[in-house]
């Protein structure tokens, strides 16, 4: 006969000292977490939830804003922790906490190698494995306001409650499939991509229309796009919030002189110059004032680059013969983005030669599979 499951709401520091060192002696442990994030370029964490099987705890991070005993259990790498599509909640246990978790695996990433696409969401996840369908009215509740209702807790409740339950299931599904090591594998290098320090100085990369500009307007884009980053850090407000990108993709192209110039920039976003006009002004005149600056070099588009789309044919079809072999999709295997990585580092272009780290193709699991074939197409043996 199952344990009956006991569910307590934490709003007090002793509270949370007691049950963190309860499940700091469990062996898994089910987790999510409520946050907001309408305004903010940071997401405001409302609700942390756990569940060990014993236990299921709701810790209100805004009653208890000090959750050292929280992050010290995500930190042990005793304990296996267990999200669904966890993106975002590492976000907030970077930005609440400064905490990166050890030993974290994603159920979203292994029902992708169940067969069940790469999104997977948690309802239907547990749909799947369960006869219960879960009510996710509450998913765009406000979670900062207090006091929280019952079926608020209710619903936060459940995201761990289900999970727990059906790990064991989970778990020898994923071990049966034989890919339980790369699905941890792919949520290790989510965990390490969330954790590496975002480059400011390559921000601009991310503009779709940045490959139309010469190396001079590539410089003022860059000193726009991290002019911008700050003010968002500094005011935590979406980066879209201070300037759009079609705003400073006009005004790098243009290189006004004055904000009535700026007025009359095909492209720009009135509202973006009225507001932030003077100061992107300023960032653009001392962009032209720089001494002997670094300039980028020229973005080449790779779906122009001679040669691309023959060659990521052939990768396609590499990817569709695993496809065939397994019941995953092409996308388990690679994305487009990946393919576009393994592709820009085959080429050399943009950089990418000197990033190998970032061609997942090349690294890991996917290399052991088929990453030698793809390096045999790259030295010109493909077969």
């Amino acid at each position: 006969m199952q344990a009956t499951l006991e569910k307590i709401y934490i709003e007090d520091p002793e509270q949370l000292e007691l049950v963190c060192q309860r499940y700091a002696q469990a062996s898994i442990l089910a987790i999510d977490t409520e946050f907001v994030r309408t305004r903010t370029l940071y997401p405001k964490l409302g609700l942390i939830q756990i569940n060990d099987g014993k236990t299921l705890a709701l810790i209100d991070p805004v009653a208890v804003p000090n959750l050292s005993p929280f992050w010290q259990l995500l930190e042990n790498p005793k304990i296996q922790k267990v999200l669904h599509a966890c993106s975002e909640d590492l976000e907030v246990f970077l930005t609440a906490g400064n905490c990166r978790p050890a030993n974290l695996i994603d159920s979203q990433i292994i029902m992708g190698f169940l067969g069940h696409g790469i999104s997977m969401g948690y309802a239907a996840m547990i749909a799947h494995y369960t006869d219960i369908e879960l009510d996710k009215s509450e998913s765009r509740t406000d979670w900062m306001k207090r006091p929280l209702t019952q079926k608020q807790l209710d619903y936060a409740a459940a995201d761990v409650e289900h999970l727990f339950n059906i790990l064991p299931l989970l778990f020898a599904d994923i071990e049966k499939a034989g890919w339980l090591a790369a699905a941890q594998e792919e949520s290790d290098i989510m965990v390490e991509r969330k954790f590496t320090a975002i480059d400011e100085s390559q921000l601009y990369l991310n503009l779709k229309m940045a490959w139309r500009l010469n190396s001079v307007q590539l410089y003022r884009l860059q000193q726009l796009t991290i002019w911008r980053f700050q003010q968002a850090k500094l005011k935590d407000r979406p980066i879209g919030f201070i300037a759009k990108d079609h705003t400073l993709f006009a005004l790098a192209q243009v290189n006004p002189t004055s904000v009535g110039a700026m007025n009359s920039i095909e492209g720009v976003e009135l509202l973006d110059i009225r507001h932030k006009g003077n100061v992107m002004l300023t960032v653009l005149k001392r962009a032209a004032e720089a001494k002997n600056p670094l300039l980028p070099e020229r973005i080449i588009r790779l779906d122009e680059y001679p040669g691309y789309k023959q060659n990521f044919k052939k990768v396609k079809n590499i990817l569709t013969q695993y496809s065939e072999k397994t019941n995953l999709q092409p996308e388990n295997f690679a994305s487009k983005k990946q393919i576009n990585q393994f592709l820009s580092w085959h080429f050399k272009i943009n950089g990418a030669e000197n990033q190998p780290q970032l061609v997942d193709i090349m690294r890991g699991w996917r290399k052991q599979l088929f990453g030698d074939k793809l390096l045999a197409f790259v030295k010109n043996d493909f077969a």
